[in-house]
């Protein structure tokens, strides 16, 4: 069958190209004519600070947004994506941040779905495992096509998405923040499949919060801010510094880690007191199976202890039993050396992972989410609640239309900031923090650091839960890392490599002497 002329591929067009595209919510415009193109074969990074319009732009793209002026182009030929459905059936493939696999189903199951190979009505298992055995092989993603997806590491599962993706024969690979949840050595392979991919001919558009990844990875960069591109760079000829620029108008300050103020505690670390103590601490999880064993460490006054470790070693558990949300089988948990137990007699101010889930109540208003839990101490006069939180708002640059908001409104830095500025406002001699800038751009990342550091340099002691091992670097002290739900290294800063904490984090180096103990 032929393809009609105006259907027909443009020579030397560009593998796909976003034209002029327009997107509103209401009043709020999130696209304002954003000109893309992305040529085959090409990584392309597309970078900006929240609310600066990328997700819109990759929900265009991908067919989730029509556009309210503006179109798409495949290969120089414009055409319309009112679906994820139409966007596949374009060679278009998206990879999200929150992966959408089927744990009880195999890798092969996964990949195929609504794409199966049938033989007699039925799902063809071998033809199946072959055709992802092949692609696996052909693309160096080394997965098992029979292996359950719920039994296999987040960097695996990650690579059964973008399996997904190929199998329907994508040769534009969108790929949103993917490396949030890896370990270093997963993170690098990652890149490295990604920049084999752009050698086999497939488009690769990287959206992604880290410089790093994008000076290492991609060949063009365009920086979006307010809706428009305010930079387009080849990546060999940019630097972090001028990709900051253009991406909050300003260069980044300091890191905030150096050394102490005056007047913080200083001395020899084993004169010091522990203001927040975890002692021979065991607990198990829903299902029964152990999620922490044997953990014992000690926060002073004026220090951030980092914890690292891959998803599921047993951080969210132990963040837990310290913040009083679940119940220890054994061992204590102690405050100011007295074992205490529920969350607010424990006098420790808490910032979760999960902002909308945990953190905050979305359909309330920015006022009730940052005051939550404050409202009987100021007797729930409105006029006093308002003062209190626009002075909340202004302390900490909370950028919203009005506290009378919903929170939801607000861009992901910002929700952040609320949280921050609500736990750090609260008289509390411990704050557990986890993940503080996942999801957060450079600007809101910058102010939410030194936050972190403002807090440890009053006295606070600070336990640091986060993903990000630069982040770690840059605001702890110490860093512990956790491994099947125990501590197996326990670190200074400085000793902290990407290389140590990796073979930590993945189980392939044995504890050395002194690292697992974390209480010294």
């Amino acid at each position: 069958m032929s393809v009609p002329p105006h259907d027909r591929p443009v020579a030397g067009a560009p593998a796909v190209e976003l034209a002029g595209i327009t997107k509103r919510f209401g009043d709020v415009l999130a696209n304002d004519g954003i000109d893309l193109a992305v040529a085959r074969g090409e990584v392309h990074a597309v970078v900006g600070e929240n609310g600066a319009g990328k997700s819109t732009l990759m929900s265009v793209l991908y067919g989730l947004h029509r556009p309210d002026a503006g179109q798409v182009l495949r290969a120089g030929v414009p055409v319309r994506l009112r679906s994820p459905a139409d966007a596949i059936a374009h060679g278009l493939g998206m990879v999200h941040q929150r992966l959408r696999l089927f744990p009880g189903l195999s890798v092969a199951e996964n990949v195929v779905i609504g794409a199966e190979p049938v033989r007699r009505g039925m799902l063809d298992r071998a033809a199946a495992d072959r055709a992802v055995a092949g692609l696996s092989e052909r693309y160096g993603l080394d997965v098992d096509p029979s292996a359950r997806v719920g039994e296999l590491p987040v960097g695996v599962r990650q690579r059964v998405e973008i399996l997904k993706a190929l199998y329907r024969r994508a040769e534009v690979l969108i790929l949103d923040e993917p490396t949030a949840v890896l370990t270093p050595g997963e993170t690098e392979g990652l890149l490295r499949m990604v920049r084999e991919f752009a050698a086999e001919g497939v488009s690769v558009l990287l959206v992604t919060h880290k410089l790093e990844e994008v000076l290492a990875a991609s060949d063009r960069v365009t920086v979006l801010r307010g809706g428009r591109v305010t930079g387009r760079f080849d990546t060999a000829a940019t630097s972090a510094d001028e990709l900051v620029q253009a991406m909050i108008g300003r260069s980044l300050g300091a890191p905030p880690h150096g050394p102490r103020p005056t007047g913080t505690p200083s001395g020899p670390a084993e004169a010091m007191a522990y203001v927040l103590e975890v002692r021979d601490l065991h607990l198990r999880d829903q299902d029964g199976v152990a999620a922490v064993a044997e953990v014992s460490f000690g926060v002073r006054a004026g220090e951030i202890v980092g914890l690292a470790g891959v998803a599921g070693s047993g951080q969210r558990e132990l963040v837990e039993a310290v913040t009083g949300l679940r119940r220890a089988g054994s061992g204590e948990v102690l405050l100011e050396g007295r074992p205490v137990e529920g969350g607010r007699e424990r006098r420790v101010a808490y910032v979760p992972a999960d902002r909308a889930g945990r953190a905050t109540a979305p359909i309330m208003s920015l006022a009730d989410n940052l005051l939550m839990g404050e409202q009987r101490g100021i007797r729930l006069r409105p006029d006093r609640m308002r003062q209190r939180a626009a002075a909340l708002v202004e302390r900490f640059s909370i950028r919203a239309s009005s506290v009378r908001a919903p929170i939801a409104q607000l861009s992901g830095g910002n929700a952040q900031k609320a949280v921050l500025a609500r736990e750090l406002s609260r008289d509390t001699p411990v704050l557990v923090v986890e993940e503080p800038t996942q999801g957060v751009d450079v600007g809101a990342q910058e102010r939410i650091h030194a936050l972190l550091a403002e807090a440890r340099d009053a006295g606070r002691a600070v336990l640091l839960q986060s993903s990000e091992l630069s982040e770690l670097r840059a605001l702890a002290d110490r860093v512990l890392v956790m491994f099947e739900g125990r501590v197996v290294a326990d670190l200074p800063v400085a000793e902290a490599t990407d290389e140590r904490l990796g073979a930590a984090m993945t189980g392939a180096a044995r504890p050395e002497q002194g690292d697992a103990e974390a209480t010294g």
